[in-house]
C-alpha cells in the first residue's frame, strides 16, 4: 500500500499566494484597494504622553518623510459608501519603511476590530487587527483632525483638498479597551502621479519596527494575500514611494 505523504507545512501559504496572484492578474492591478489616489507626505510623531508604548518609533519625537494612499476598498462609485483605506509609509534612512495599513472602522472598542463602509474620507481608520508588543496588545488608528480641512466622499475630492490645502490626520494608539492616544500627525502633500501610484506596494507584516509584530487569527492570511497581490504586479514589498519634497 503507498502512504500519500501530508502536505508541507508551507502548502497552504502557496495556495493563498497563488491565488491572491491570479485574482490580481485578472484585475490587472491591486487585488485589494484597487481605486485610489497616492500623495506625498510628511508625518511628524509628536511622542506618547504618559507611560511609553514600547516601540521606539512612536515613543520618540520624529520627523519622517512618507507616501500617503487613499483608497476605496470595492470600489463603489463616486462617493457611494465603502470601506476605505488609508496606507502610509514612513520613510527611515538606512532603515526598512514603516507601512502602516488602516480602514473605516469605529473608534470605540467593540468597533474598532471591525471595517465599517463610509462615505466621507475624514473619519477614524483602524489597523482592525491588533499589533503585539511583548506581551501587551495595541491597535494604531488615523483620526480625524478637528482643525484640518476635510478630504470629501471621493477620490476626486481629496485630491482637490491636497491641491487647496494641506490636510491632516491624527495618529493614535490604544490598547482593546482604552482610550486613544494621539502621538502624532500625517500631511498630505503632492498627488504622485499614475504611474508612481501604480507602482507602490506596501508590506504591512514586514515593514514594521522591531518591538511590533502583527497579530490576531487574520495576520497569516494578510500576509499571503498581500504577498500574491504584489507579484501578479511584479512589485515587492518595498516598492515605490514619494521622492518628493516633504510639505
Amino acid at each position: 500500500m503507498t502512504v500519500t505523504p501530508p502536505p508541507s507545512p508551507g502548502w497552504a501559504a502557496t495556495a493563498v499566494e497563488r491565488a491572491s496572484a491570479a485574482l490580481g492578474r485578472r484585475r490587472h492591478g491591486r487585488l485589494l484597494h484597487p481605486a485610489g489616489r497616492s500623495f506625498a507626505g510628511e508625518t511628524m510623531i509628536w511622542g506618547t504622553p504618559g507611560p511609553p508604548i514600547g516601540v521606539g518609533l512612536l515613543d520618540e519625537p520624529g520627523r519622517y518623510r512618507a507616501t500617503v494612499r487613499i483608497s476605496k476598498g470595492t470600489p463603489t462609485p463616486g462617493s457611494w459608501p465603502d470601506v476605505l483605506g488609508l496606507a502610509l509609509r514612513l520613510h527611515r534612512d538606512g532603515e526598512r519603511p514603516f507601512d502602516l495599513l488602516v480602514s473605516s472602522s469605529g473608534a470605540a472598542p467593540l468597533l474598532r476590530n471591525l471595517p465599517l463602509p463610509r462615505r466621507r474620507f475624514t473619519g477614524t481608520y483602524t489597523t482592525i487587527m491588533c499589533y503585539r508588543v511583548g506581551r501587551r496588545r495595541i491597535w494604531l488608528a488615523a483620526l480625524a483632525d478637528p482643525d484640518s480641512v476635510g478630504l470629501g466622499r471621493s477620490l476626486s475630492t481629496v485630491a482637490a483638498a491636497t491641491r487647496a490645502d494641506t490636510p491632516r490626520l491624527v495618529l493614535a494608539v490604544a490598547s482593546a479597551v482604552g482610550s486613544w492616544r494621539p502621538v502624532g500627525q500625517v500631511s498630505f502633500g503632492a498627488q504622485l502621479s499614475a504611474e508612481e501610484d501604480a507602482a507602490l506596494a506596501f508590506d504591512p507584516v514586514r515593514n514594521l519596527p522591531p518591538e511590533l509584530r502583527v497579530a490576531g487569527p487574520l495576520a497569516w492570511l494578510r500576509e499571503q494575500t498581500y504577498r500574491g497581490s504584489r507579484r501578479a504586479r511584479g512589485a515587492t514589498a518595498q516598492s515605490g514611494g514619494s521622492t518628493a519634497t516633504t510639505v
